[in-house]
């Protein structure tokens, strides 16, 4: 573009004015950047209390069974397939829903365990307090499945991104615009270019964190299988 245009379009004073607007575009540039890596940060850091917190309520509903009685034993059985079926299917809304062979969708075993709790007849104030606190657990438990299903197709804000890109393209012309062309100058922009886009992709990554490259880990989970069905 700088061997077609003429020399005025490129002087002194028109490198000022460049510089002024590409100012401009360069602060709201940042302060978009620096927003979605907040919010893709926010999103990241939420998903990884939710995992937490799931895993906590996972073990309090199998230890609150299993101070029931052996009443229970199916119900503990069906919680443990429920967290082995979520490991080996993923963490997307529509692996944890969908149907697949004889496996039936992540709510519907949950729905099953709270079934097999509400056929249960407690024989005793203890049993009658351990029966509601387990009725309550297990619906804290549906209501972590069903936020996970709300919330896995928000991702991040596209239109945004889009015009975020645009924004820096525009910078990166406009720098090519008024830098000399050398080797040097060339490796320069292509560095800062690779490293604006590494972070775009670490912003659209940590949107979903339950998949991709950077993502949830599912230790909290792994760790609670292992004292699932546990006297």
């Amino acid at each position: 573009m700088r061997a077609r245009l003429p020399d005025h379009h490129l002087n002194a004073e028109s490198k000022d004015v460049i510089r002024l607007a590409t100012a401009v575009v360069g602060t709201l540039s940042a302060l978009a950047l620096g927003l979605l890596i907040a919010s893709a940060k926010s999103t990241y850091d939420n998903a990884e209390v939710e995992m937490r917190t799931a895993a906590a309520r996972i073990l309090l509903l199998d230890r609150v069974m299993a101070q029931y009685g052996p009443e229970t034993d199916k119900a503990r059985q069906l919680l443990r397939e429920l967290i082995e079926k979520r490991l080996s299917r993923g963490w997307s809304a529509e692996t944890t829903d969908e149907p697949s062979a004889k496996a039936r969708g992540e709510y519907q075993d949950i729905e099953a365990v709270q079934a097999d709790l509400r056929s249960l007849t407690p024989k005793d104030a203890g049993q009658r307090s351990l029966h509601s606190r387990a009725l309550e657990v297990s619906g804290m438990v549906a209501e972590t499945h069903w936020l996970l299903v709300e919330s896995g197709k928000e991702g991040l804000p596209w239109a945004f991104l889009t015009v975020l890109v645009c924004w820096l393209a525009l910078l990166f012309t406009t720098f090519g615009l008024q830098a000399p062309t050398n080797p040097t100058v060339l490796s320069i922009l292509l560095v800062c270019a690779l490293s604006v886009a590494g972070a775009i992709f670490l912003i659209s990554d940590m949107a979903n964190p339950y998949v991709g490259l950077v993502h949830v880990s599912d230790a909290p989970l792994q760790s609670a299988i292992e004292r699932l069905g546990k006297p």
